[in-house]
């Protein structure tokens, strides 16, 4: 099993989760995150005192799905969330040993 976490931008929510359920992805969990990397943030003007914007505001996605499904779910990820352009996000993936169902128990793939 894998677990899959990309950072995306804001308006590419919508489109990646209609692409993961087509996909058929069955679950998915969505967090606001705020980062930085090559984009580095920007300046804005508030009340006219210019100031820096470091930490930029992104959406985390985190989908569990079997080994078989984990090029599918990333490269669906990669064409829906590209612009482009600096700041379109990363994807990790990382193997995951075991998962448990809290409610009934289940492990592994039937716990996902």
């Amino acid at each position: 099993m894998k677990k899959i976490e990309a950072i995306i931008r804001h308006f590419k929510l919508e489109e990646v989760k209609d692409a993961l359920n087509a996909l058929g992805v069955k679950g998915m969990t969505v967090t606001e995150v705020r980062g930085f990397g090559r984009q580095k943030g920007h300046t804005e003007t508030y009340r006219g005192a210019e100031y820096s914007v470091d930490f930029l505001p992104k959406v985390k996605i985190e989908v569990v799905v079997g080994d078989d499904e984990a090029q599918a779910v990333i490269g669906k990820i990669i064409t829906t969330a590209r612009t482009g352009q600096v700041g379109d996000g990363k994807i990790f993936v990382t193997n995951l040993a075991e998962v448990v169902r809290i409610r009934t128990g289940e492990t592994a793939a039937s716990a996902i």
